[in-house]
């Protein structure tokens, strides 16, 4: 080992305690001091702004050294195939096994959607008439995530607590459509029903009450997605949004947004055509390829940074989710959910994609983690691929001796659409949330969910919020009910960290596997030549 390498080794060590470090800390600070910890976001936010900020060069610049590299473009076409097929498979292979735990665990069974009473007596009383006094019990104890509605009044609030002298909501909206609510500089809350100014008067007694899941907000206006609009979406773009899609309007704007799925596209273009230009290229490739290795130059000075930054966005997070206190009892009440989601995502990261990278690349996937450790903390720590894919193209090349020629192209290409974690936590929503409603799923459906987690998180690539466009296109392919997902939100930031994680690891072992074929290519050609 030379001089250099035991420098890098020694470095990578230290960093990599330093950040666990700097989680451990910022969970005990998030959890025990949360007004504190949200404070600390700054620092987070600071250290991911500098990733996303070499994110855009570094997805052109590695890919056009990487498509250069290969001399001949026609040699795209194999590590392109081999790469989407892994893509394909992989993620088939994470949602059977989230499928398979979820009949076998099921999670969702004995927790309640709800309950309705037709007949049942209320009175209204407290600050601003948000208690309410039943004339009757509940079958259940429900917490925060349900919403009481008084069916006579068409009003509705979310649950803020349940005392012995009723229950309070946090405020009453009406359940129209049509209704929106405006708040003013001054603080006052106005109503609004088409657009015109509206009061909202509330009788104090009534008769009929009903306790449900809300629909989220966040996934209201997504209500109508399916596979076709997704995958439109990634080839055009949204005219809605602005959303530029693979093919892009402007690349330019592409570059402004960080729309990681056309920037590989073009650069893939760029890269073919100064391969075929030969010598009149190869000036634009030197300085590209120059660029490349000073973008590299960046993320290892980012890096210093990574234990602060990661203890920011970790305490902050924690901290913004109420610290132990206010966290503990929402993950108690899916606790069940949450341990299926993590063992799948476990099974799948410590056994499946291990043993694909034994079987096909002839590689002990010990050191190949430990090589990837600062990669997957990030992941974990910062819930975003495209932020850890600096570090990850680190990690795979310089730590597990992966040619820059495949890394270049397989890590951009999975940091946009291989989404083996969040495919498999798709997977074991959609049936938890048929499992809480008593909706009975056979093979059929079963099959159905499979095969939309799969097609759906390799086609929500680029789209915003594409762990719930995702979602809702699972559960509108076997018509569950969209609101089940407020079931699981209030854990789902956490979760998404650990789906990240799985997916920059499911990157990585896909790079390692691409370059085992890629070099015994190579060999076989130089053997025939």
């Amino acid at each position: 080992m030379s001089e250099g390498t035991e420098e890098s080794g020694r470095g990578t060590h230290w960093l990599l305690y330093a950040i666990l470090a700097a989680i451990v800390l910022a969970t005990l600070t998030g959890g025990f001091l949360p007004e504190l910890a949200a404070e600390t976001e700054i620092l987070g936010e600071m250290f991911l702004n500098a990733l996303k900020m070499i994110v855009v060069p570094l997805v052109m610049l590695s890919i056009m050294v990487g498509i250069t590299n290969l001399g001949d473009i026609r040699s795209l076409g194999p590590i392109g195939g081999r790469t989407v097929l892994y893509y394909i498979a992989t993620t088939s292979l994470a949602v059977i096994v989230g499928m398979v735990l979820v009949n076998i665990i099921a999670p969702g069974e004995g927790l309640s959607q709800g309950e309705r009473h037709p007949s049942m007596s209320y009175r209204l009383g407290g600050e601003e008439l948000r208690t309410v006094e039943l004339d009757g019990e509940l079958t259940k104890r429900y917490d925060g995530t349900y919403a009481l509605t008084l069916t006579d009044q068409n009003v509705t609030g979310m649950i803020s607590a349940i005392e012995e002298g009723g229950i309070t909501v946090a405020d009453w909206r009406l359940t129209t459509p049509d209704a929106d609510y405006l708040t003013t500089e001054a603080g006052q809350r106005l109503l609004l029903i088409d657009g015109m100014r509206a009061q909202l008067n509330l009788n104090p007694a009534g008769q009929g009450i009903a306790v449900d899941l809300p629909m989220a907000a966040s996934v209201k206006d997504k209500e109508g997605r399916g596979i076709g609009s997704a995958i439109r979406e990634v080839f055009l773009g949204n005219p809605r949004t602005g959303k530029e899609g693979m093919i892009p309007e402007n690349v330019f704007k592409a570059m402004a947004e960080t729309d990681i799925l056309p920037l590989i596209f073009f650069a893939l273009l760029i890269g073919a055509a100064l391969s075929v230009l030969g010598e009149k290229g190869r000036p634009a490739i030197a300085v590209i390829s120059a660029l490349n290795d000073a973008v590299m130059q960046l993320v290892n000075w980012i890096m210093y940074t990574a234990p602060i930054g990661i203890f920011g966005l970790v305490a902050a997070r924690i901290g913004e989710a109420g610290g132990f206190s206010g966290f503990l009892p929402e993950l108690m009440a899916v606790g069940k959910y949450f341990f299926t989601v993590l063992l799948g995502l476990t099974l799948h990261g410590v056994v499946v994609l291990p043993l694909l990278l034994m079987l096909f690349a002839r590689r002990n996937p010990v050191p190949y983690a430990g090589g990837m450790s600062t990669a997957l903390l990030n992941a974990f720590s910062t819930a975003s691929s495209s932020a850890t894919l600096p570090i990850s193209m680190k990690g795979v090349t310089e730590e597990n001796g992966v040619s820059e020629r495949s890394s270049s192209f397989v890590l951009p290409l999975g940091a946009t659409i291989n989404m083996d974690g969040t495919a498999l936590y798709e997977a074991i929503a959609a049936m938890f949330i048929a499992q809480v409603y008593a909706i009975s799923l056979g093979l059929g459906e079963q099959v159905v969910i499979v095969l939309t987690a799969t097609l759906a998180a390799i086609g929500a690539a680029g789209i915003p919020e594409a762990g719930l466009v995702t979602m809702v296109i699972v559960l509108n392919a076997v018509g569950l009910p969209i609101e089940g997902i407020s079931l699981i939100l209030a854990v789902d930031w956490l979760l998404d960290r650990f789906r990240t994680t799985v997916n920059v690891w499911g990157d990585s072992i896909g790079a390692g596997v691409i370059d085992a074929y890629e070099v015994r290519d190579a060999g076989k050609t130089a053997q025939s030549g």
